[in-house]
């Protein structure tokens, strides 16, 4: 199952992705934390000290290497120039495992604090006037239109803040997206925008309340967000004893039991693979009219595979 945190900048979207992503991993369920957030926060909100790098390289910094592997053998798409980031797989493409031995994982993960992690890569100087971040969160794109998760796999996204995260059709990759909101006027101010992007294709979302000190912040969300609302964590003293460098200790009981409806909520989500990939086709589709076929002087939609079906058999077949 892929999840997707969102949320405005602030609100503890990155926090609540560490502690729901080692919440997973420590209960042994195989689960992969991807950063793409423009900010790169995540690896230490699990543990990775500053001091200490992040050895593997970033997925945006091997974009062609990575188009190259995933298109395989598939005749519709000649080269990874030909390539763009919404291209979907088709027959003779190469589908991914989580965490399998294929080149992807084997290069780009790095395990901190025994949370398997994949990075997107810094926005840099030198893209500074002349690329946005979608380009980097292309490879992400790429690499969720390729994987097939089983069940009980996660695949937990820290996205970027804001409505930026619906400039992109990589929104619809994920099975589930939690809306990290504080119990602010600002910060509430976001749902609905997030709610009816996201309800066009069908995408749930679930809204998580943050740093919540007592009745009335929780009246305050059920006011502006209603049933939206899934579950709230408590304003946390082990959080901000993480966050100073001050010890390990253990995540307050409420606001792991949160982390516990959190994913009950995303296990009870159907898998449906026919609109995943009706979504890919339907958003390649857009980004071919709207730059890719200019960019690239092809015609993207040839790329469009009518009789592949996305999901385990396809991977099965392809393996």
């Amino acid at each position: 199952m892929r999840v997707a945190f969102v949320g405005k900048g602030g609100s503890g979207k990155t926090t609540l992705s560490a502690l729901f992503t080692r919440h997973l991993a420590r209960s042994g369920a195989p689960v992969l934390a991807i950063d793409g957030d423009i900010n790169q926060h995540l690896a230490s909100a699990l543990g990775l000290h500053e001091d200490e790098p992040f050895a593997a390289p970033p997925l945006s910094t091997r974009t062609h290497e990575i188009k190259d592997y995933l298109r395989g053998t598939n005749p519709r798409i000649p080269s990874p120039e030909a390539m763009v980031k919404t291209t979907p797989p088709g027959r003779g493409s190469r589908l991914l495992r989580l965490l399998g031995d294929d080149e992807i994982h084997t290069r780009h993960v790095q395990e901190v604090d025994g949370v398997p992690l994949m990075v997107t890569g810094a926005f840099r100087q030198s893209d500074l006037g002349v690329a946005c971040y979608h380009s980097k969160l292309g490879a992400v794109e790429l690499y969720l239109n390729h994987l097939v998760d089983g069940p009980g796999e996660y695949v937990v996204v820290d996205m970027t803040a804001g409505a930026d995260a619906f400039a992109s059709g990589l929104f619809t990759r994920f099975n589930m997206t939690f809306l990290v909101v504080e119990p602010t006027l600002k910060s509430v101010s976001v749902h609905r925008q997030y709610r009816d992007h996201a309800a066009e294709f069908g995408i749930p979302v679930a809204v998580v309340g943050n740093k919540v000190t007592g009745e009335d912040d929780l009246l305050f969300l059920k006011e502006h967000v209603g049933d939206d609302l899934l579950a709230h964590c408590e304003l946390s003293p082990y959080v901000r004893a993480q966050e100073q460098g001050r010890g390990r200790g253990e995540l307050e009981p409420h606001n792991a039991h949160t982390l516990d409806r959190l994913r009950t909520a995303v296990d009870a989500r159907p898998k449906d693979w026919a609109a995943f990939q009706r979504h890919a086709v339907e958003f390649h589709l857009r980004n071919a009219t709207a730059w890719a076929d200019e960019a690239t002087g092809q015609d993207l939609a040839t790329q469009v595979d009518p009789d592949f079906r996305h999901g385990p058999a396809a991977a099965a077949t392809l393996a």
